[in-house]
């Protein structure tokens, strides 16, 4: 993992690392995904973080995931699990609190403040770089979706939103880019990220590269406005 990180950095890449922690897409912790929330979760979560730090060489982010954990995203799954309340703020704090001993500003998906508002900007630290997402090609800006950039850009937030070709949309990401480009202050506006959410496999090469030239179309349309 080494090697193939410094292959990456050599190519003029920066490998930023991704552990989604929500209990919807948790499967990659094995029997742990069962234990959550007791003392063997907690200190293989932080034994995980402290790892991929320190193989990372400190990052400058850490992507803890944390989306769609709620029962309806989990409606069809055999074993589901949800944190609510103080415990889910309990454990994004702590998990939190790994990523920034091991150096890296921890990084989560926005999602909980769909159905939280208040509650969000109560308690979600500014220290947590935000990643709304919105995956239509029509951006409506009364949608509480779409609504959120904004909202979190009110509430001084740093954002990197988020667009995806995962279901064939061929303007979300240039959509995204024009509407977060007026509502979020440069200060604050991250960048952008496309999400085609296939494996790195050769099935799916049209879709990671129809994901990459919607990449250089929003960058040309974003460039063009700047001229």
């Amino acid at each position: 993992l080494r090697k193939k990180l410094a292959e990456m950095r050599a190519l003029g890449l920066t490998p930023i690392p991704k552990l989604n922690f929500s209990t919807c897409h948790d499967t990659w912790l094995g029997d742990y995904s069962r234990c959550v929330s007791s003392k063997i979760y907690y200190r293989v979560c932080s034994d995980i973080i402290a790892e991929v730090c320190e193989l990372f060489d400190k990052p400058a982010l850490f992507h803890l995931g944390m989306d769609e954990e709620n029962q309806p995203n989990q409606q069809f799954y055999a074993y589901s699990v949800c944190r609510q309340m103080e415990l889910w703020w309990h454990d994004l704090y702590f998990l939190a609190e790994q990523a920034e001993k091991g150096g890296a500003r921890p990084w989560i998906w926005s999602d909980y403040v769909w159905d939280n508002h208040d509650v969000f900007y109560a308690k979600m630290p500014k220290s947590i770089l935000q990643s709304n997402w919105y995956y239509d090609d029509n951006l409506n800006p009364e949608d509480p979706e779409v609504k959120a950039y904004a909202q979190l850009e009110e509430h001084r937030y740093d954002q990197v939103p988020t667009a995806s070709n995962f279901a064939g949309q061929t303007r979300n990401l240039q959509k995204t880019v024009e509407l977060c480009t007026r509502v979020i202050h440069p200060d604050r506006l991250f960048g952008f990220m496309q999400t085609p959410w296939r494996p790195t496999q050769e099935e799916f090469r049209a879709i990671h590269m129809d994901a990459i030239e919607q990449v250089a179309r929003a960058r040309a349309w974003y460039e063009g406005t700047r001229r």
